[in-house]
């Protein structure tokens, strides 16, 4: 059975009102990672939401050319197939705790872009993206457009793997990332759901007890990136 060897995120910081035109934003840093994240209002609706009395929320999730050791190009011929898993997977998490029909017919579009990238993009941006969607709601809440908090609970997300010496770590680096035999990527919510579990053996098949281990050592992990997301809503 694994043991875990790390079972607490990298040094986290959360900086919000980073863009003054969004209704919400921040940096969301983990380790060396930085994303930039917006949330944006828009008073509208996809045309297979028009005259239905509900809101949408959907992300769209960007590496900036120098946000890797090696510079890669823009994607200006549309988004690759990892992109558009990416951005699907943060707009899904969000709705999940978002009820829809609270928002009414307008859509909050959630930007993620990342300027750094040393592991766990996609969990950053989702577990900034939260702080963002919070902020962007309390000023629809303020400015008298939201009679309701469309927000049902707290989300955040996590890496957790298992390295060559068979230990589990959580939030894992590039460096982790690429040299775990088991990867995962949990989007849970704050009354302990899960909303996500990916996750992959890259060598050896792992177990169910690893799995628990895995899962185990997400949600230690995970009670303390919402206590940093806590912490910094009660600022804003």
């Amino acid at each position: 059975m694994s043991l875990i060897k790390r079972e607490t995120p990298r040094p986290i910081k959360f900086t919000p009102h980073i863009n003054p035109y969004a209704h919400g934003s921040v940096m969301a840093e983990f380790g060396n990672t930085k994303v930039h994240i917006t949330a944006s209002v828009q008073e509208s609706v996809p045309p297979f939401l028009k005259g239905k009395g509900q809101g949408w929320l959907t992300a769209e999730y960007a590496m900036l050319p120098s946000s890797t050791h090696t510079r890669s190009d823009r994607e200006r011929k549309g988004a690759s197939g990892r992109t558009q898993e990416i951005q699907r997977l943060i707009g899904r998490a969000l709705r999940s705790v978002v009820d829809l029909s609270k928002l009414g017919e307008r859509t909050i579009m959630i930007d993620c872009d990342v300027i750094v990238a040393d592991g766990g993009t996609r969990t950053t941006s989702i577990s900034g993206a939260y702080i963002a969607l919070e902020m962007a709601v309390k000023k629809l809440m303020k400015d008298g457009l939201l009679k309701q908090n469309p927000i049902k609970e707290q989300l955040a997300a996590i890496s957790i793997g298992i390295n060559k010496n068979n230990e589990v770590i959580a939030d894992l680096n590039y460096e982790e990332d690429s040299n775990c035999s088991t990867d995962m990527n949990i989007v849970m919510t704050g009354s302990g759901k899960f909303v996500e579990v990916q996750g992959t053996a890259e060598h050896e098949p792992f177990s169910m007890d690893e799995l628990q281990a895995l899962l185990a050592c997400a949600q230690t992990s995970l009670k303390v990136v919402m206590k940093e997301q806590k912490a910094i809503l009660e600022k804003v």
